[in-house]
């Protein structure tokens, strides 16, 4: 799933957007979940059964089922899937836990669907659910800034930093934002919880400013994951260096440029971000997929490789990293080590991690002049 496509999917699915026609409420699509769905059947395959995506009591029962005592959930479960007495069992005993994760788009994705099925159905269950997954969002904002942990409790060394991959600050904001904007869904919000959501915005907003990479004297884009005390960028798996974060960077612009009236802070993060997007662009390479003899590896399996080729013609490619001083692409292992070449990186790296894609195209080629000429048209009124 492209970044441009989860981002999309943040800001607009669980919407409940009413049909203009005959006044009912859709049925919430499962899109947001596409991240987790997907790192679950990388690890357990896709042949088991699921429910359609509009049977939304028996997908929010699982919600409510998949949540843990204190309002979170773990990552990278299907939501759809239909559980078994035995499964039913497990989960039942997980949720006597605490904790929860941000990671891959997780918790304020539950939270939001609950809202939608509450919606739906005056299911009182869904509402409870959904508040309980919002109080546990607002209760683990960071206090040192005002993003969001990558994981709680902490289990590895980079849980409690202040993330921005795979959508955690920014997706966050961007449902929080729904809570106070779409008063449909979110009726059940009362004012004095309401006005907490607003204050965890500003903070996570001024956040968001504040740790936005500078080079010398213009902003560059954002780190995947900042130390929570020294705001830092720090490494976050073994092979994920500090580093500026172009996959991350793209959704963190997508998010300022959501902000209705923006003011001059938020309009200069996001000139300055587009601006390193277009500075750091790769041409003249493409990255070609061709068959290699199959190999299973811990995490996944592949009959595939990949591979950097010189192409005069090829479009726009981007580096996931760019090291924070030069700008020189970063890549690396799983033991830590930063290598100088692609081909240098094993191939259960290459071809179980994206170092190399296409998310800026859209945003530079169609969102960001459009997000301009609006400001523009709105600043001559």
């Amino acid at each position: 799933m492209t970044l441009r496509a989860a981002w999309l999917v943040a800001l607009l699915a669980c919407a409940g957007v009413a049909n203009a026609a005959d006044g009912k409420q859709d049925a919430p699509s499962l899109d947001a979940f596409d991240d987790a769905i997907q790192h679950w059947r990388s690890v357990h395959g896709d042949n088991y059964p699921r429910h359609a995506p509009d049977a939304v009591a028996n997908i929010a029962d699982n919600i409510l089922l998949y949540q843990r005592v204190d309002g979170g959930w773990k990552e990278n479960e299907d939501p759809a899937r239909i559980l078994d007495d035995e499964t039913r069992a497990r989960f039942a005993a997980e949720a006597k836990k605490s904790g929860g994760s941000f990671d891959n788009r997780n918790t304020y994705t539950q939270f939001d669907y609950l809202a939608t099925a509450h919606a739906l159905t005056g299911d009182p269950r869904y509402r409870e659910g959904s508040l309980r997954g919002l109080e546990f969002t607002l209760a683990h904002q960071v206090a040192s800034c005002g993003g969001w942990p990558h994981s709680v409790p902490a289990v590895q060394s980079y849980h409690p930093r202040i993330t921005f991959a795979d959508d955690v600050t920014a997706g966050v904001l961007g449902t929080l934002r729904k809570v106070v904007v779409d008063r449909r869904r979110y009726a059940f919000v009362d004012g004095a919880l309401l006005a907490r959501v607003q204050a965890a915005i500003a903070r996570g907003d001024a956040c968001v400013l504040r740790l936005q990479v500078r080079q010398r004297d213009r902003l560059a884009g954002w780190a995947g994951q900042y130390d929570e005390t020294t705001l830092q960028p720090a490494q976050g798996r073994t092979f994920e260096l500090p580093a500026i974060a172009t996959q991350e960077t793209v959704g963190v612009v997508r998010y300022l440029m959501s902000i209705p009236s923006p003011p001059p802070e938020v309009i200069a993060a996001v000139e300055g971000a587009v601006q390193w997007l277009r500075q750091v662009e790769l041409t003249g390479w493409r990255l070609q997929t061709f068959d290699a003899p199959a190999e299973q590896f811990r995490h996944h399996g592949s009959s595939k490789d990949r591979r950097l080729v010189a192409d005069p013609a090829a479009r726009g490619l981007w580096a996931r990293f760019h090291d924070l001083a030069d700008d020189t692409v970063v890549l690396a292992d799983r033991d830590g080590r930063r290598l100088a070449r692609y081909e240098d990186v094993t191939r259960e790296r290459r071809t179980g991690y994206a170092w190399y894609g296409d998310w800026p195209r859209a945003l530079l080629a169609r969102e960001h002049p459009a997000w301009q000429a609006r400001h523009a048209r709105a600043a001559a009124r």
